[in-house]
């Protein structure tokens, strides 16, 4: 075992994965730009070629309805879209065709495909290159939505993914790709739909998933210093979640708090929110708390950047003033 980044991470398991079954293609935009997917396809086109890595004109919803089309003949597609904004143009594909195919034809046929939307949020990208719609597909019955934070569960559960029979969309965000994890060189899987409890304590549990997970650690040490001792849950699936380990620890520590990625109204943090409010709401000592963004577009100024986005410092101010409340 080695320490590699988050990119390098989601590298190694699409090399694994293409050597280890002739059937896993990636397609979508600008796979072979750094420009698109950082280094997280390097050096796939080389060894498997364009009949197995291609790079596709701009047509998301084409891309996706091509690949759901191949993954019933029997090919397992991972279609990248590289701006998730962009991913509404395929939601045609994804909602009424993709998610439904199992359903539809009393378990039959299936698609066994990767969806892999990457968030590409600040650097001043503005309103229409940083958009966190995940909650959009968790609300979508028929997917499972995978949300990784470090580069051992990137790894787990793309291969996981790959191996499902079902559609899994992976939400990637590229503030993760520079972070560094010991990861093995094997290939290995990650159970969808179990959560990772990163830190224990006892006075209040912070859920969350994705990059957002990796603030929220910082943010525990700084309340540590506090005296207060929060215990971190990384989600690592938000479709399906892993309601017992939220709940084992919010009866421990009698208070909640979700930080999320993704805008407040109806967000996965809402989600999180009412499944703890229908079967716990008498073991709370105080009310669960959001924290999101703001149900605004993303700025494009940096100095606006810096307010609308949350980091370890905001997640423990306002932890703090929970506990003094």
């Amino acid at each position: 075992m080695r320490k590699i980044t988050y990119a390098q991470a989601i590298n190694e398991a699409f090399h694994q994965l293409m050597a280890s079954d002739e059937n896993v293609i990636l397609i979508g935009q600008g796979v072979t730009s750094p420009w698109y997917v950082g280094s997280t396809a390097d050096g796939l086109i080389d060894k498997f070629s364009e009949k197995r890595v291609i790079d596709t004109p701009i047509s998301e919803n084409g891309i996706t309805g091509i690949a759901a089309g191949a993954s019933l003949y029997g090919i397992k597609p991972i279609i990248v879209h590289p701006r998730m904004d962009f991913m509404y143009y395929a939601m045609d594909q994804i909602a009424n065709h993709i998610a439904n195919w199992y359903y539809m034809f009393g378990g039959q046929f299936s698609m066994p495909l990767i969806i892999w939307g990457i968030i590409n949020r600040g650097g001043e990208q503005a309103a229409q290159h940083s958009q966190a719609i995940h909650a959009l597909f968790m609300h979508i019955p028929g997917l499972k939505v995978i949300a990784p934070s470090t580069a051992y569960d990137v790894k787990g559960l793309l291969i996981a993914a790959c191996k499902d029979k079902n559609p899994v969309l992976f939400i990637d965000d590229r503030w993760l790709y520079q972070t560094t994890d010991f990861v093995p060189k094997k290939m290995y899987n990650i159970p969808i739909g179990k959560a990772k409890i990163r830190k224990k304590g006892k006075d209040i549990t912070i859920v969350s998933s994705s990059y957002m997970s990796t603030e929220v650690l910082k943010a525990a040490f700084i309340l540590e210093e506090k005296a207060i001792s929060a215990e971190v849950i990384d989600l690592r699936s938000l479709k399906p979640i892993d309601k017992n380990t939220i709940f084992s620890s919010v009866k421990k520590t009698k208070r909640l708090v979700i930080v999320d990625g993704g805008w407040k109204t109806c967000g996965a943090a809402s989600e999180i929110s009412a499944i703890v409010a229908e079967q716990m709401l008498k073991e709370l000592t105080t009310p669960i708390k959001r924290i999101t963004l703001p149900d605004l577009p993303a700025p494009a100024s940096c100095n606006l950047e810096k307010k609308y986005y949350n980091d370890s410092n905001t997640i423990a101010k306002e932890i703090q003033n929970i506990m003094e409340g």
